[in-house]
């Protein structure tokens, strides 16, 4: 079996449990850390023709992640093409448990098993905060409905202001992030590189919580530390 990744999560997640396995990801994978295959571009820029010489059994792909007239030309090509959506965390350990079977694992790894039963064991959480979660600024954008960090987040007892928005990642300007009223900005640290001197700055007054994007975006062994890591920087982020 000869797999490409599109999604740096599944990227992780195939390397993790089958060693050997991935003949190409993308410039984004960067977990494991020694990951030795060959690049094929990025996520939403991928080059279909590295992709298409690698030859891949599979390719993993994400419905947010990539885009459609990149997928669209590897299947005419006559490669398959997995395409995921993870909107929940629920919903995560089903995909994993998918592209797993399909990438040849003989069953269910012992770090999916652990990642879920870290979250089915976490407790109700004792307060709820509203937060508004920027990914981006210039232009300003923030989580809006259906998002799987936004599911991460109120399983830890945060509700971002945005999750009733027509968009799933809306640009909304500063003043209105501010006149929203949250009780804390949560600033992760991808997809846009937010810092203590580059993201705070931009709310006074409110507590910010620099999160790991990883921990709180992808959907791969980071599951399993994810609750302990996202639940200690949110704590951190109190008045």
């Amino acid at each position: 079996m000869r797999v490409v990744s599109l999604v740096p999560s599944l990227t992780e997640a195939v390397a993790v449990t089958l060693p050997g396995v991935l003949a190409g990801a993308t410039d984004w994978c960067s977990h494991p850390a020694d990951l030795d295959v060959a690049r094929i571009g990025g996520t939403k820029n991928p080059r279909p023709d590295r992709i298409i010489a690698l030859a891949p059994d599979l390719v993993l792909a994400n419905e947010e992640e990539n885009r459609a007239p990149d997928l669209d030309a590897l299947r005419t090509a006559g490669l398959e093409v997995l395409v995921t959506q993870v909107r929940s965390v629920p919903q995560a350990f089903t995909e994993l448990d998918r592209v797993l079977t399909a990438c040849g694992a003989p069953g269910r790894p012992r770090w999916l098993d652990a990642a879920e039963a870290a979250w089915t064991a976490l407790p109700e959480p004792e307060e709820r905060r509203t937060a508004v979660v920027p990914v981006w600024r210039r232009p300003w954008m923030v989580l809006g409905r259906d998002t799987f960090a936004g599911d991460v987040l109120a399983r830890l007892g945060v509700d971002h202001l945005y999750t009733g928005h027509p968009e799933r990642y809306p640009r909304v300007p500063l003043e209105e992030l501010r006149a929203a009223g949250p009780d804390l900005v949560v600033l992760p640290d991808e997809p846009y590189r937010f810092t203590a001197g580059d993201g705070p700055e931009a709310f006074p007054g409110l507590p910010c919580a620099l999160v790991s994007g990883r921990h709180l975006t992808w959907y791969g062994p980071s599951l399993a530390q994810a609750p302990r890591v996202l639940a200690s920087a949110l704590r951190a982020a109190h008045r």
